[in-house]
């Protein structure tokens, strides 16, 4: 007690010591220290400001004072360290104090290194750009009890917005002219009645000659389009034409169409002779010896020749050839054909190196999972990226790795070790029947997958489990991945168990049955549509489906086996269905600030041939990806808790479905450290009812009452290519009874907190 009470005693007196300390003290004669960003107040009497306009009129006058909150420019932390330091300690020339000084001092940020008269001029150029002409914009100080220091206000009258009342297109006396006035009919920044945007008129340039380019304009550029706004015909309206200048170069309004395509590889060695293939695609130089399919380069060529030049098709042609994964170098040329005096026509040049086709890896990591475990593993790999010449990709590996649980539930028996070893061969195209529909824009891959691994949960059991898979992999459009994988089969195998388990597994007849010895043959369809919309929103949607044994059981029907459990190789297969369905919503709220948000939710049902779902299968919430206040399986179904007595209830808190819902605040600290602030909520429940969980079923009454929520802060270390992250949760509402009253129902603030420690963000 009594040295807790000095230091308290400590702190005030070194807050009363630092408070005391002057933060203007050495401010040149005249000069006011800003103290930040006060408001920005704008009068929307006559017009109403759109948000993206308030959003960049903020950002040109948000400047950061000293010591700001979180990189606030209107809110700073209460003890400027770095300006006490600047204004009451001496500066020594040299030696161990100088380094202390220039390492802890800040100078002053001053309100004439704001320039606040600059960025009213800066204000009232983005209203003129957005079609606010009348406006007007202006500053004030709102100076504190010390007369040096002060805030800054801005006030902005934007005036009545300025739109567009006509607009005159082009002449349509050439080809070009007519594509510029359809184009531009159709464009919604080009309407009547939008309102004036210098930004909006760039964008419609753009677009229009985005689209002329993939319509033979090759040499057509966003310059080459004027536009006249005239201001006087009409009050606050614009009245609009489009110019092309008359030194735009006559080439440049030419269509083209494709001259020849040539397209030579080259050797990882270099040297070599060359091979000329004549295809429908142009030509093939291969530098001999070379080991490739003839018809595989042609397969990726987007351009036909004699046809309208389009831009699109060479990146469709750089894109198709990178995906086959075979070259380290990829270049394009395109040059005018200077041979025919009668038709514009480009000649395209393609050049690739090969790769090296073997790769042998070896890899040190630290895996983090979503079932919050965590520990280091090694991983031997060696690939052939060329395994038969036709771009097909060998992989073999030998993976090893140690994990132990993160949480404040943690404990070491639940330490594992993992050794798998895994190989796939994938091919550059679909191996299908041919009535299937397939996509020519996009490498298609079919591939071919066999595994196995061993799991060791000391105290628990050892499970082996082998698998083969074949799927198909392409991608119908920019955003949008898919995945079909019509077969899967896994053989599941419990080699050895300990007492410990073999009396969890009795005393539950239903996790006994969901980790049985059993094949699971499986088909499952994945989608996912992955959208940047523009630089402050994003979006991703994925869902899954899967289905087991439903083939099998359909098969053993029609020739006639009614056996109440049908087997395959004298070994149970199981049968289910499942789903799964995610949203994750990002919003930057200003530069590097983002709010994202996630909403999952699944559902597995066992039937047929199986009456519980396979615990690999089944749903679980807890850990560093989901509820972050509570440790992986520390809760759910439903209200269930497992007894105090029963030290390996683990094994009970999975269900058959699931909800989660998330939102977390990413903010900048310094450098590459992050941090972040969030709330999750969420559970698993049982579908089919179980006597030996109690509340564990899915139940309307019950709903809300059962979803565990938590919140909680934590820090990331991102360095692009790798995020280190570490989060803290805080307990809020625990879906089993605690003995307490009311929402918060933790015991104590000690108990409801659960520390992770993961790689990458949490979605």
């Amino acid at each position: 007690m009594k040295l807790t009470k000095i230091y308290i005693y400590l702190a005030v007196a070194l807050t009363i010591l630092l408070s005391a300390c002057s933060t203007t003290k050495r401010l040149p004669e005249g000069e006011i220290l800003y103290t930040g960003l006060k408001a920005v107040n704008f009068n929307d009497t006559s017009a109403r400001v759109p948000s993206d306009l308030r959003s960049e009129i903020k950002d040109a006058v948000s400047v950061k004072p000293n010591n700001p909150l979180l990189g606030s420019a209107s809110y700073r932390v209460p003890f400027p360290l770095g300006l006490w330091v600047y204004n009451n300690w001496p500066n020594p020339p040299s030696g161990l104090k100088h380094k202390i000084y220039e390492w802890l001092a800040t100078e002053p940020v001053l309100v004439s290194d704001v320039r606040p008269e600059v960025r009213v001029e800066m204000i009232n150029q983005i209203l003129d750009n957005n079609g606010f002409f009348r406006g007007s914009a202006s500053y004030e100080l709102a100076q504190k009890k010390n007369k040096r220091k002060a805030s800054i206000i801005y006030n902005v009258d934007p005036g009545p917005a300025y739109t567009l009342d006509s607009i005159i297109l082009l002449p349509e006396t050439t080809p070009i002219n007519r594509m510029i006035d359809s184009l531009a009919r159709v464009n919604r920044y080009l309407q009547v009645g939008s309102r004036f945007s210098t930004d909006s008129l760039s964008a419609a340039r753009t677009r229009i000659t985005n689209d002329l380019r993939n319509h033979g304009y090759y040499y057509f550029r966003p310059e080459y389009i004027d536009y006249l706004a005239d201001s006087t015909i009409t009050p606050c309206s614009i009245a609009l034409k489009l110019m092309i200048p008359d030194n735009v170069p006559s080439w440049a309004l030419d269509k083209f169409t494709t001259g020849s395509i040539t397209t030579v590889i080259y050797r990882n060695q270099g040297d070599g002779t060359p091979d000329t293939i004549h295809t429908e695609k142009g030509d093939v130089v291969k530098m001999m010896p070379i080991h490739l399919r003839d018809h595989l380069i042609p397969s990726c060529i987007a351009f036909r020749p004699g046809r309208e030049f389009r831009v699109n098709q060479m990146e469709r042609t750089q894109s198709n050839l990178a995906r086959l994964g075979i070259f380290n170098s990829i270049d394009m040329q395109v040059t005018p054909d200077t041979t025919s005096s009668t038709s514009r026509q480009l000649n395209v040049v393609v050049t690739c190196t090969l790769d090296k086709p073997l790769e042998a890896s070896v890899e040190a990591n630290v895996s983090s999972k979503s079932n919050s475990y965590l520990g280091p593993g090694v991983t031997l790999g060696l690939t052939n990226h060329n395994m038969f010449g036709g771009g097909e990709q060998f992989n073999i590996s030998l993976t090893g790795s140690y994990e132990w649980q993160t949480g404040h539930n943690s404990s070491s028996v639940f330490n594992s070790y993992e050794v798998g070893l895994q190989s796939s061969l994938a091919f550059p195209r679909l191996l299908a029947p041919a009535f299937i529909h397939r996509r020519r824009r996009t490498v298609n891959w079919t591939k071919i997958g066999l595994g196995a691994d061993l799991l060791n949960r000391p105290h628990y059991f050892k499970m082996a489990q082998f698998n083969a898979s074949i799927s198909y992999d392409w991608q119908p459009s920019k955003y949008i991945t898919t995945s079909y994988t019509p077969l899967k089969i896994t053989y599941t195998k419990l080699i050895t168990t300990t007492h410990t388990f073999d009396s969890i597994m009795d005393a539950n007849r239903a996790i006994a049955l969901s980790f049985r010895n059993q094949f699971i043959p499986q088909m499952s369809y994945n989608f996912v549509y992955d959208r940047a919309m523009n630089r402050n929103n994003t979006i991703n949607v994925s869902f899954s489906l899967t289905e087991a044994g439903n083939i099998f059981w359909t098969l053993y029907e029609l020739c006639g086996d009614r056996a109440k459990e049908k087997t395959l190789f004298r070994t149970p297969f199981s049968q289910f269905v499942k789903g799964q369905a995610q949203i994750v919503y990002g919003r930057q709220v200003e530069p590097s600030h983002w709010i994202v948000s996630r909403f999952a939710i699944g559902a597995a049902h066992a039937y047929g041939n199986s009456s519980q779902v396979p615990y690999s299968e089944q749903f679980y919430v807890g850990g560093a990806n989901s509820v972050r206040a509570f440790t992986v399986r520390s809760i759910g179904p439903g209200s269930y808790r497992v007894p105090r007595d029963q030290v390996d209830g683990y094994f009970d808190q999975t269900g058959t479905f699931k909800l989660e819902a998330n939102v977390e605040y990413r903010f900048p600290i310094l450098g590459p450290l992050h941090g972040a602030v969030f709330l999750d909520a969420g559970n698993v429940w049982l579908l089919k009812e179980d006597p030996q969980r109690p509340g564990g079923t899915l139940r309307a009454r019950t709903f809300w009452n059962d979803i565990a929520t938590g919140t909680g802060v934590g820090l990331r270390f991102d360095i692009s290519m790798l995020v280190v992250r570490g989060d803290l949760g805080i307990g809020i509402h625990a879906p089993y009874d605690t003995g307490k009253r009311g929402y918060y129902n933790m015991t104590s603030f000690g108990r409801s907190l659960a520390f992770h420690l993961a790689i990458g963000y949490p979605f």
